[in-house]
């Protein structure tokens, strides 16, 4: 790969054929599957999956109508004059409908036709289908009809009254909802290639637009909030169209240039104060930080620049390091929802907001995918478990848009039927003056299963564990089905049963995440031959342990993570928790939340007086569901008493009505 940055780029012609995923770039190390080729079948994540197509969905689709959000394109289309009084909802309102057709287009993908093992779908499962693909189809339709003549799409600006297009660029997000509609485009032709809807010449004609007033001697400034870079590449790519994909690199090289206004937290909120190849760490808003870096991954594959790619592998190094809670969450400054400096984690203040959480898990993916580093994959996990997991409440139908780690007072339930201040880390809320996050997280749950596997010349790779159904052609046309059996994380076994025979050798991989010291791979041939052990610790490398061979129907491979709740003390660098230790168990964060000191010793002892005694390891008892109980020894230094007390999954706290909580335990004597 060499620099390129004033060059046009090739012609991108689409890949024959695309997975059926978020992402598929032109190169890179990894190869992604996608929702074609596998399905989620069981276990923690397909539960979550389940919820959001049947509760969540239509909960958002209930709130965008009731709100009017959906309305602002009926005036758009009726009564373009009334808009500059009638629209309601924020100036980014449009994009909030554009995340939710994108979450409804890998929903119909993720039920639709066959599934990853062959299966056709059910009937009661096809009327689901076809109930979604209406929802579908009558939003676009109203999508279609508020689109001007030129492809201008926005209810925010441009009719009588309104400010005039593109007055706005540092807070009017105008091109950031498009941005949403390209990837709700992408979705769609991905997931039901050549549909009739019209959503995706809705979202071509609207990207010719954007080429026209910012391409070259045009309009040279970027959008306030990142993601239309994204948005550009991906149906550039989807479409064979060169001109989006440079339009991105655009938009990227100009970041940096300070075209936007300066404002009281500086043009680094939305990442103008340097150029993307020259910053040391993410930093400004963390969700604009995060959709940039995505989408300057993406404008790097295509254009073979490996100067820009190595800096934002740096970048992503520094950021986890210095700048990422425990839970994967970003972002610790309240006011501009923002990153802050190396080694500022402050917990009570912890801002973690969700959709950083979500656009974290999409840069993350391109570099995994650019270079094959299994770090990629645990923050992944670490962040779909603790940040994005965390945010919907079991039933998917309320949602957290911050996420505290520590939890001073207890929340105050919100009201089922009235819109919340966003950010408030309380309780879970149903809906939000600023609703981001909900369509987000089911975009992201609806196509999950894009997110497990991928891969490349020489096999398959595992990157997330979950009950799965695997079915894809390799790279020399030899035809591979394997099913993986799991009941993680609840039990660190992995098995993965490889269903067909090999017509040459392939070599299976499976991610043995940073935590997992003492992974053990056995491979167990169907013919009855002896067993092989790997231990991963000795013959492992780079977070990954893999075997070779000439697979055979039948073969079994079984890994073992050792799943043992953990201490984890904090970097000493970070002030805010030093002197205290969190509990993890696999993948998941615990949290101690105050309704679990009811009926002990220390029930009428002040939540901020209890400290963890690090002589006693947190030990497991039964719990719930075959899941087990994680439990530490608590001390009250005010009056001596001490409980055996049982942590929660971070991911389910305030299930149980209000309460206050807290990650980080400080230690007893420190």
């Amino acid at each position: 790969m060499t620099r390129s940055t004033t060059a046009h780029l090739a012609p991108v012609a689409p890949v024959a054929p695309a997975p059926v995923a978020p992402v598929a770039p032109s190169a890179g190390a990894l190869r992604p599957l996608g929702l074609d080729e596998v399905a989620i079948t069981g276990g923690f994540w397909h539960r979550r999956q389940e919820v959001n197509g049947e509760a969540t969905l239509a909960h958002i689709e209930h709130w965008l109508e009731r709100e009017g959000w959906l309305a602002n394109l009926d005036l758009a289309a009726s009564d373009p004059a009334a808009l500059a009084s009638g629209r309601r909802g924020r100036e980014f309102s449009d994009s909030e409908v554009y995340k939710y057709l994108e979450a409804l287009a890998w929903e119909i993908g993720r039920r639709g036709g066959a599934d990853a093992s062959g299966d056709a779908i059910a009937p009661a499962g096809a009327a689901a289908v076809d109930a979604l693909e209406a929802r579908f189809r009558a939003i676009v339709a109203r999508v279609a009809a508020a689109q001007e003549p030129d492809g201008y799409l926005n209810t925010r600006f441009g009719r009588p009254g309104q400010q005039p297009r593109w007055s706005d660029l540092e807070w009017g997000h105008e091109l950031y909802c498009l941005g949403h509609l390209f990837q709700a485009a992408v979705a769609r032709a991905r997931t039901r290639p050549g549909a009739d809807d019209g959503l995706v010449e809705v979202a071509r004609r609207a990207a010719d637009l954007v080429c026209e007033v910012f391409g070259a001697g045009g309009d040279p400034r970027i959008c306030g909030h990142a993601e239309v870079e994204l948005g550009l590449v991906e149906l550039g790519r989807a479409l064979g169209e060169p001109r989006y994909v440079d339009q991105a690199r655009r938009f990227v090289e100009r970041h940096g240039r300070g075209t936007l206004a300066d404002i009281e937290w500086g043009r680094s909120y939305y990442q103008d104060d340097v150029a993307v190849r020259d910053a040391e760490a993410l930093r400004g808003h963390a969700v604009r930080a995060n959709y940039l870096s995505a989408g300057a991954v993406d404008v790097a594959i295509e254009a073979g620049d490996d100067e820009l790619l190595g800096a934002l592998h740096a970048q992503w190094d520094r950021t986890v390091e210095r700048r990422t809670y425990v839970t994967g969450g970003q972002g610790s400054h309240h006011q501009d929802e923002a990153f802050g400096e190396d080694w500022e984690l402050p917990s009570d203040r912890a801002y973690s907001e969700t959709c950083a959480g979500v656009a974290s898990v999409m840069f993350s993916w391109r570099l995994l995918l650019a270079h094959g580093d299994a770090r990629h994959a645990d923050l992944i996990e670490r962040t779909l478990f603790n940040v994005v997991e965390t945010s919907p409440d079991a039933s998917g139908t309320a949602f957290y848009y911050a996420n505290t780690l520590h939890q001073r007072v207890p929340g105050a339930p919100a009201d089922a039927d009235t819109v919340s201040p966003r950010a408030h880390s309380s309780l879970r809320a149903p809906w939000f003056e600023v609703s981001c996050c909900p369509p987000n997280t089911a975009r992201t749950f609806a196509s999950l299963a894009a997110y497990v596997a991928s891969a490349d010349a020489s096999g398959i790779q595992l990157h997330q564990y979950a009950p799965a159904s695997i079915r894809t052609r390799l790279d020399d046309g030899q035809e591979v089905a394997i099913d993986v059996a799991t009941e993680y994380p609840a039990s660190g076994r992995v098995a993965v049963r490889v269903l067909t025979d090999a017509s040459s050798p392939w070599r299976l991989s499976l991610r043995v995440p940073a935590w997992a010291t003492g992974a053990r791979l056995v491979v167990r041939p169907a013919d009855g031959s002896p067993s092989q052990a790997i231990d991963a610790d000795a013959h492992g490398r780079a977070g990954t342990v893999s075997f070779e061979r000439s697979w055979r129907s039948g073969d079994e491979v079984e890994l073992g993570l050792p799943m043992r709740s953990r201490f984890t003390a904090p970097d000493a660098r970070v002030d805010a928790v030093r002197g205290c230790l969190a509990v993890e168990r696999g993948p998941e964060v615990y949290a101690l939340e105050s309704v679990d000191l009811g009926g002990t010793a220390l029930e009428a002892s002040d939540f901020a007086d209890l400290r963890v005694d690090p002589a006693v390891p947190p030990r497991e008892t039964d719990g719930d569901a075959g899941a087990p109980r994680v439990v530490v020894r608590l001390v009250d230094p005010r009056t001596d008493a001490s409980a055996d007390v049982p942590l929660v999954p971070y991911h389910a706290w305030a299930e149980r009505g209000p309460s206050t909580m807290r990650v980080w335990l400080p230690v007893l004597g420190v």
